[in-house]
């Protein structure tokens, strides 16, 4: 979940900003021919890099529609610099409504090579988030495990997810344009990634939190049957989508604070739409929520409920969270107390429970536990936590392949230490290095990053993240415990999954 930091003012057409600068474009880089076009790219450190490749058109005439693929060029495009990311209320620059671009990693551009393809979709709640982010720069996933890296950037917010369908016939889609997005960019990868060296027989998602649940999403969508063969969600679900309803609601809120029909709003300038994301959410409150919708379109049926979608059930799939996962996003400030740690963890919560009753479940249980540690620790079980717990226990009730993991490695800057959302992201890209990492860059971290990335590996692979990660099923509920010594632990947090389990579980948008 990338949150939001400060509004930036749009930069529509400005020159991208490469956070790892890409070397020079020069006569010995790599070209690549293949069907949708020709590319130069550049070589990162022995890794040939292609970046900005678009495929889908602009977009911008094309508002709350889905798009199509672009007629091939004949002229070699330069791919050497990052294209835009999505106009959003987070402070990412260059951000441009013409942001349908993606970039690949790739240990060699040679037809034949066959590689597995590990394709990543960045977080964000659906609103937010880049793939312009040094974080999941894909050269040393792609180097140390031979793969072909592929990072997407796609429309959000309300470009991506305003459901208008029932305000307005002409956008039927509306609800689920960013999706559509995710699907071209997997048909762009099918017909081209083999002239980059990689296997379309052998497509890996992996995505973290909103991308994470973009791709449990795309698991109940049909047309994307047979886009991919294997997943990975880390810290990321949707057990359900929004009903069309509340998105309906939510569109009548955006539609009033931007004070437009939405014809209007199909033409307006890119920032005001931005801008009317303040709207109140007429059901979560806050800033008004989108994300994917039960269109009966695109989207017929809830991905993880009222169990796992059969659509899914067949792709092998690895779910993971981190220790404490609000670490990431809560203010430690005002200091917890036990006079007012209810009021702090009760709008946190994703189940409704009575925030006392938790807090004293909690230090009845671990009476040596903090005020801090309970707010974390309650926040974390009691809110993202619990849709993955369903996810899981969906996916081995149906006996599909799942494999499940719990990030418990302490960061070493990090003030408080324990793990928290996004820690996992440059653990599976080798990225411990760069800007805005928490691993450290000791041994123990390398030795770590080492180890989870080739289970992601692995499952790209061979379909399975490796002989010593045994399947999750039930009642063991085997988990794999990253940490400095990593183990294999059965239902580890057993005591707050139950505690939480006596709760429906509210999913955000819902």
């Amino acid at each position: 979940m990338t949150l939001p930091i400060a509004r930036r003012d749009l930069i529509a057409g400005a020159a991208a900003l490469t956070l790892i600068r890409p070397a020079r474009a020069a006569g010995t880089d790599p070209v690549v021919t293949a069907p949708g076009g020709r590319w130069r790219g550049t070589t990162q450190a022995g890794v040939q890099v292609f970046r900005g490749i678009r495929y889908g058109v602009d977009p911008t005439r094309f508002r709350f529609r889905p798009v199509a693929a672009p007629a091939p060029q004949r002229e070699t495009l330069d791919a050497t610099a990052f294209a835009p990311s999505c106009p959003q209320r987070a402070d990412t620059a260059n951000q441009r409504e013409d942001c349908l671009f993606l970039n690949v990693w790739t240990p060699e551009a040679r037809p034949g090579a066959n590689r597995p393809v590990m394709v990543y979709f960045h977080g964000g709640a659906y609103m937010n988030g880049t793939v312009v982010d040094p974080l999941v720069d894909g050269q040393r996933l792609a180097a140390d495990g031979d793969v072909v890296v592929v990072t997407v950037n796609h429309r959000l917010n309300a470009l991506g997810y305003l459901y208008l369908a029932r305000l307005d016939p002409h956008f039927p889609d509306s609800g689920n344009v960013g999706q559509h997005d995710l699907l071209l960019a997997l048909r762009w990868i099918r017909a081209n990634i083999a002239r980059f060296g990689g296997d379309p027989r052998r497509v890996m998602l992996f995505g973290q939190s909103g991308g994470g649940a973009k791709i449990a999403t795309l698991m109940a969508m049909p047309d994307a049957h047979g886009l991919f063969h294997a997943a990975a969600t880390m810290s990321g679900q949707q057990v359900t989508a929004s009903g069309p309803l509340n998105a309906t609601r939510r569109a009548q809120a955006f539609l009033t604070r931007l004070k437009a029909t939405p014809a209007e709003a199909a033409t307006l300038p890119v920032a005001r739409l931005i801008d009317a994301l303040s709207a109140e959410d007429p059901i979560l409150g806050g800033g008004v929520y989108m994300g994917p919708v039960l269109d009966m379109r695109s989207l017929t049926r809830h991905p993880f409920w009222p169990d796992a979608h059969p659509l899914g059930r067949p792709i092998p799939l690895i779910l993971g969270n981190t220790r404490e996962e609000t670490r990431a996003f809560i203010a430690p400030q005002p200091d917890p107390t036990w006079d007012n740690l209810a009021a702090r963890i009760a709008p946190q919560l994703r189940v409704d429970a009575l925030p006392e009753w938790v807090v004293a479940q909690y230090r009845a249980q671990f009476p040596a536990m903090t005020p801090t540690d309970i707010l974390y620790r309650a926040t974390t079980a009691g809110r993202s936590w619990p849709g993955q717990v369903i996810e899981a226990e969906a996916r081995a009730a149906a006996g599909s392949p799942a494999w499940v993991y719990q990030l418990d490695y302490s960061s070493p800057v990090r003030p408080g230490g324990r793990a928290a959302h996004t820690d996992d992201i440059p653990l599976v890209f080798g990225t411990l290095d760069a800007p805005g990492s928490m691993s450290g860059t000791g041994p123990a971290a390398r030795a770590l990053s080492a180890r989870m990335m080739a289970a992601f590996v692995s499952l790209a692979r061979n379909g399975h993240p490796g002989r010593d990660w045994p399947r999750h099923t039930l009642p063991r509920r085997e988990t794999m415990v990253f940490d400095t010594t990593s183990r294999m632990a059965d239902d580890p947090r057993r005591w707050e999954r139950e505690l939480f389990a006596r709760f429906p579980y509210i999913q955000p948008g819902t």
